[in-house]
């Protein structure tokens, strides 16, 4: 294999191609939310995007996994961590994993992600030193906010719930999981993209940190039922004190109505940043098309979704589902490239889904 050079601004030792082949068919196996934001990319940032996000994965199915006890999936967080920053020197890391990881059925999706992971690890390493070093980075914070979860709640059931305390909290889960990759996809545009020259990348960062925090905590609100029965509540018992509730409370869905003014609060808060978002992506210069959709898509479907929230009677209300149809999801696609070419028409149809959102 041919080293790469410093500096180098190409993805040169491993062929686009061959990157593509390995890649791309695992994360539309893992997510085909996220494939379809990352297809419409530039092939130049593309597998970096790829790879960051089935490695993020990875590790969120080694966090979620019950087959292995809880300090065993920490001591796993860890050592992938590790692995990450020096594969050569933690290479016994991927062995443990998978064994330790050996009842998941021969058919899983995550399983064939940990197995491929050596192969991924070819990919990485014909990077650039600098998307070497993002990568890392944002991996960094994403499994250390992993690690932070499977402490904060020891459970895995409604009966050890367990809750974020304040609202602080909430914002450092919100910049772990998602904030953190905001700033990780403005710095590797800025690094690639010459659309991107005139940005100010700290500025731009910044925003798009934002953009991140309005999409997780989008999925907050509208995974609120789902948590709780796996032990966590991510609404801040500081607030819930406030309307009289605790968070075993929310377990039953009747308690709605006294819920309310929580969760006016915190959508007005994820609308918010939903609306940096936009404004993010409006400041995508018109050449970077790609791009823009990228950012479009993912804002629109939150701020939909978001709308759906405010409104819906049966929030706390675990055999109920709050997403978008496929139909739906295309539908938006559809729209938001018909209008592409006018940022005015854009901006009119965000307003009308903002206004479906009821705070």
């Amino acid at each position: 294999m041919t080293p790469i050079k410093e500096g180098c601004n190409k993805f040169q030792v491993v062929p686009k191609l061959r990157a593509e082949r390995l890649l791309y068919p695992l994360l539309k196996s893992v997510s085909r939310s996220f494939y379809l934001t990352l297809a419409i990319l530039p092939r130049d940032v593309r597998p970096q995007m790829a790879l960051a996000y089935l490695y993020a994965r990875a590790a969120d199915s080694i966090a979620d996994s019950r087959l292995i006890p809880r300090q065993r999936r920490l001591h796993h967080l860890v050592r992938f961590r590790q692995w990450i920053g020096d594969p050569e020197k933690n290479g016994s890391v991927l062995r443990e994993m998978q064994e330790s990881l050996s009842p998941v059925g021969p058919q899983s999706e995550e399983r064939a992600l940990l197995e491929r992971l050596e192969d991924c690890r070819h990919v990485f390493d014909a990077f650039t030193h600098e998307d070497q070093a993002h990568i890392r980075e944002v991996l960094e914070i994403l499994t250390g906010g992993m690690e932070r979860d499977l402490r904060i709640f020891p459970g895995e059931d409604e009966q050890h719930l367990a809750a974020l305390t304040t609202l602080a909290d909430l914002d450092a889960y919100t910049y772990s999981v998602a904030g953190c990759v905001g700033d990780f996809w403005t710095r590797m545009m800025c690094g690639h993209r010459p659309g991107f020259r005139d940005w100010d990348p700290e500025a731009m960062a910044k925003i798009g940190v934002q953009f991140g925090k309005g999409l997780q905590l989008t999925n907050v609100l509208r995974d609120i039922a789902g948590d709780l029965r796996r032990g966590r509540c991510y609404i801040p018992e500081m607030l819930l004190t406030e309307v009289g509730l605790k968070p075993v409370d929310l377990i039953r869905p009747h308690v709605l109505p006294q819920f309310r003014p929580v969760l006016v609060q915190l959508v007005r808060v994820a609308l918010d940043h939903l609306d940096q978002g936009w404004l993010y992506t409006m400041a995508i210069p018109r050449r970077e098309w790609r791009i823009s959709l990228a950012c479009l898509w993912p804002v629109l479907f939150a701020l939909k979704t978001l709308g759906r929230i405010s409104l819906s009677r049966q929030l706390l209300d675990a055999g109920t589902m709050i997403k978008m149809t496929r139909r739906e999801v295309y539908g938006e696609m559809v729209i938001s490239a018909t209008a592409f070419g006018s940022r005015r028409l854009l901006t009119a149809h965000y307003g009308r889904l903002r206004k479906q959102v009821a705070c």
